[in-house]
């Protein structure tokens, strides 16, 4: 029996235990959302395109699976972009699947018609535009397996509406068979025994934990190594959440805005095992200053990335945790007692500060409170600029899929609709969102998504009135000349969050906060809180443009 090619791709989603599309309808696309009809799939209505995108990649961290997107042509695909963007440069996996005029009409400059597969080429790991009915199948196997192996990372699949419409006898393949298309997962064998001697040789070993840490599920083997060899262990902003914060090899993140001690530790330090890191200029901030003492093992399955920005001494193509599990056995317990003591002193002579004088309610003080009492179970979801790096250095994090933020693309209004969807990707998990007054502003139309799916998410909103990091730049970088900054009409956001069914209140001091936040917490209601935060705060320490990472300022 003949099927639509609409009703074929849901029966690939399904054959492929798709749980949840994030999507919005339109013209073009309408035969797949008619197929939707008989399925178990849930689709999640979202109020704008990018925000399927994004709830899409929080579902995708959270859970590790492929996240699903169904839009029309297009706007709605256009609309996809910034998501898509967000998710190739922080490797997360995503099908994304766009409406697109008749193929009779492509090329035409139809109504509603955009190459989309032109546009996405650089922020896709690959994409499709389905010609032949019969291949729609395939195409979808092997979009799944290239969002989902090796460098994770977006595929989109373009569906002309005449394609969709056509009848085929479907048959699901059970295999794929993509010759030129083989990540390496194990480490090369001689490779990893001379990784080996050169930690046992070291005296100061430290390790820089990134995303192919967490994307890898290594952070057992990340843990064994760093408790091995005694080396600590700092994080990218995507690392965070890999290796416990409350261990004593702990030493946060590193780079641009990271501790102190991180930075020094890395320059101090005799060999560096960079696993699952890209060396990013915001962590290598003057490539000749970083890590100058150091013979550097640099491990990531994305061959690209070795070599791209710092040389390494020792490369490894490979997937994190095989890597890290095939050294393991090579290495002899070391103490390095003399090391240990020295990242205890770091600690101990650069720790993180801010003044708190009068009663203003700092960010700093915000993000220390809801750690405090956010319980090990929660996942935290920020958006971009100044709170992001105040939750990266204050909060701390016992279990991977934690800590969800936008990294590389740094993507304002990432947040509230990637809570969305970490929450429906992890139901019984309880989900902060932090998100300044100018990120939420760009997507908070979801609120009504996470409104009709009854998401109880504590949302604060850290409400400067200002576009916090760029006045920061402005300040350090153009003699306080302010300009576009400066936030001039807020909305009241705790009764933008009772519009919307949820609890609100509004903050501006230590103690009405730290009345507030236990019966916040622990509520069964989705709560919004406004959080009048300091204007002036500048997210310290900062590490100056030209300079190392060991000259920070703050």
């Amino acid at each position: 029996m003949k099927i639509t090619v609409a009703e074929a791709l849901i029966r690939c989603l399904e054959q492929e235990n798709v749980e949840i599309i994030f999507g919005y309808p339109g013209g073009a696309i309408l035969p797949v959302y008619d197929a939707l009809n008989n399925t178990t799939i849930k689709h999640v209505l979202v109020r704008h395109e990018q925000g399927a995108a994004h709830a899409a990649d929080g579902y995708a961290r959270v859970t590790g699976k492929v996240g699903v997107c169904l839009t029309t042509s297009g706007p709605g695909a256009t609309n996809l972009v910034t998501g898509i963007a967000n998710a190739y440069m922080d490797s997360a996996p995503l099908v994304l699947i766009t409406g697109q005029v008749a193929t009779s009409l492509v090329g035409t400059d139809a109504f509603q018609e955009v190459d989309i597969t032109g546009i996405t080429l650089p922020v896709t790991k690959h994409n499709y535009l389905v010609k032949d009915p019969k291949q729609l199948p395939s195409i979808v196997k092997k979009a799944f397996h290239l969002a989902s192996t090796g460098r994770p990372g977006p595929v989109l699949i373009d569906l002309p509406k005449d394609v969709a419409q056509a009848k085929i006898e479907f048959k699901y393949p059970k295999t794929v068979n993509m010759p030129g298309y083989k990540p390496t997962y194990k480490g090369h064998a001689a490779m990893v025994q001379q990784a080996a001697k050169i930690i046992m040789e070291s005296e100061r070993p430290a390790i820089y934990a990134g995303g192919g840490v967490r994307i890898a599920d290594a952070a057992g083997e990340l843990q064994k190594l760093a408790e091995t060899i005694s080396a600590p262990v700092a994080h990218t902003l995507m690392g965070l959440g890999c290796f416990p914060g409350d261990h004593p090899l702990f030493l946060g993140m590193l780079g641009l805005h990271g501790t102190r001690y991180a930075n020094q530790a890395v320059t101090e330090c005799d060999c560096l095992i960079a696993a699952g890191a890209r060396f990013d200029d915001r962590v290598v901030t003057k490539i000749s200053g970083f890590a100058p003492k150091a013979r550097i093992i640099h491990i990531d399955i994305d061959p690209a990335e070795i070599g791209k920005n710092v040389r390494s001494h020792l490369p490894i193509v490979g997937d994190v945790k095989s890597v890290l599990g095939a050294i393991l056995p090579h290495l002899k317990k070391k103490d390095n007692a003399r090391w240990v003591e020295r990242i205890r002193q770091l600690k101990e002579e650069y720790p993180l500060r801010y003044n708190q004088g009068g009663d203003s309610l700092k960010p700093q003080f915000v993000m220390e409170k809801i750690n405090e009492l956010k319980g090990e179970d929660a996942i935290v979801v920020t958006d971009v600029g100044q709170h992001q790096m105040w939750a990266a250095q204050y909060m701390r994090f016992s279990e991977p899929r934690s800590f969800i933020t936008s990294g590389g693309l740094g993507a304002m209004g990432f947040c509230l609709p990637a809570a969305i969807g970490a929450k429906l990707g992890a139901p019984d998990r309880t989900v902060i969102p932090i998100v300044g007054d100018g990120g939420l502003q760009m997507t908070m139309q979801e609120l009504g998504t996470a409104a009709e799916q009854k998401l109880p998410l504590k949302v604060f909103v850290i409400n400067n009135s200002r576009l916090g990091m760029v006045r920061q730049l402005q300040e350090f970088y153009h003699d306080k000349r302010y300009v576009a900054v400066d936030i001039q009409f807020n909305p009241d956001f705790a009764a933008l969050g009772r519009i919307y069914g949820m609890e609100g209140y509004t903050v501006d001091s230590p103690s009405q906060l730290t009345e507030l936040l236990p019966r916040i917490l622990t509520s069964a209601a989705p709560v919004m809180v406004n959080c009048i935060v300091d204007h002036c705060e500048n997210v310290l320490p900062m590490v100056l443009n030209g300079s190392n990472i060991s000259e920070a300022i703050g």
